[in-house]
């Protein structure tokens, strides 16, 4: 998957290509540390929140035209070293060109299952708040 961070970036915020695991839902993408929830309200620039920091950042599918970047961004993507090898042969190159993409081997193993209490935690409506007294 193609992840780019939006917030206070724009177009031109880190990014990363790497595998990811998605929740049973398919509404949460675990990635890096963190777990990425789809933004179902619309964001301002991303598909997708941090479920601790809340930044927005942009989830999709690697392009095998290479042209993951909004056509306004810039920047070298992360290359996530284990995710090489699908990477050429989802894109049909023989080799990495190293002016668009940086191999990284410092990509974090998430388990869905250190977000669980976060992800299932009963969220309660402002009408439905104590009274203060």
């Amino acid at each position: 998957m193609y992840i780019e961070l939006k917030s206070g970036y724009g177009d031109s915020g880190p990014a990363w290509i790497s595998h990811v695991t998605f929740s049973k839902s398919g509404r949460t993408v675990y990635f890096n540390g963190k777990a990425l929830k789809r933004n179902e309200r619309g964001g301002i620039s991303g598909n997708y929140y941090d479920l601790e920091s809340g930044d927005e950042y942009w989830v999709s599918g690697v392009k095998k035209r290479g042209t993951n970047r909004h056509w306004a961004g810039s920047g070298k993507i992360q290359l996530d070293v284990n995710a090489v090898t699908d990477f050429l042969q989802h894109t049909g190159q023989a080799e990495v060109d190293s002016k668009q993409y940086e191999i990284c081997s410092n990509i974090k193993a998430t388990a869905p299952k250190d977000f669980f209490e976060m992800e299932n935690e009963k969220h309660i409506s402002q009408d439905e708040w104590p009274e203060e007294e």
